[in-house]
This record gives structure tokens, sequence and C-alpha cells, in this order.
């Protein structure tokens, strides 16, 4: 006979809590809307400066002027964690010299048509932690 899964109780985080967890991670989800369908997309990111840094494999073309990025840490089992999500607007960053140097310090795709390297402005941020509920 299997246990009953323990429940898990979702508390929303301060902005400031959010992005401080945002910035200790590096692996997220770059999220946009493309032909009103919605497109996911693997990233790394970092934090710098109250901007997000993110690289990712998009097409450049694709990018909109607004855009979702997404990153959690879940464990399986328990249920628990946090995730956050950061929203406003998006520019693809066109500097040469910008571009290589976090091509050089974040780790991603193969260089292409499809390693996109973007700047989002956190206009809104969400966060939860995922705890064990007492029963």
């Amino acid at each position: 006979m299997r246990a009953s899964p323990t429940p898990v109780r979702m508390h929303e985080l301060s902005g400031a809590e959010a992005l401080w967890l945002l910035e200790g991670g590096s692996l997220g989800r770059l999220v946009y809307v493309l032909r009103d369908q919605a497109v996911i997309r693997p990233a790394r990111h970092v934090f710098q400066y109250g901007r997000l840094v993110v690289r990712t494999p998009a097409p450049t073309a694709a990018v909109p002027a607004t855009a979702m990025y997404h990153v959690d840490e879940i464990q399986e089992a328990p249920g628990t964690g946090w995730a956050v999500t950061v929203a406003g607007p998006a520019e693809v960053i066109t500097d040469r010299d910008e571009i290589a140097h976090y091509q050089r310090t974040m780790a991603g795709w193969a260089h292409g048509p499809h390693d996109t390297v973007l700047r989002i402005h956190p206009k809104t941020v969400t966060g939860f932690r995922l705890t064990r509920a007492e029963v």
C-alpha cells in the first residue's frame, strides 16, 4: 500500500526575496507568445544591475517586446522548493562585445542563428515557496 502524499502549501514571496532566489539560480525558461502559441525555451541567466540577461536558443526575430522568464527549484519527492517568474520589456542585445562577454560567461547552446542574448527589464515579479503543510 502506498503512503499518501504529504500535502504541500504554497506561500507567496516578497519581490525582494523572489529576486534574491532568481539571482542565486542560473537556469530557467524564457516564455513568450508567437503566433498565438506559448513558446518555452531553456535558458541561462544572470541578474545584474536590476536587469535579467538571458541566453537562449531562440531566433532573434522571434523575441517579442515583452517576455516572461521562469526559474524554479522544486524537489520531486516532497514537492517542496520555490518558483519565481519575472515579466517585462525585452530587448535583444546587439553589441558584439557584450554578446561575446555573455557567451563566455554563461554556458549556452551552439553559436548560430538560435543563440540569442537578451535583456529583460523586470516590471512584474512573482514568487512562491512550496513547503510541507502541517497535518
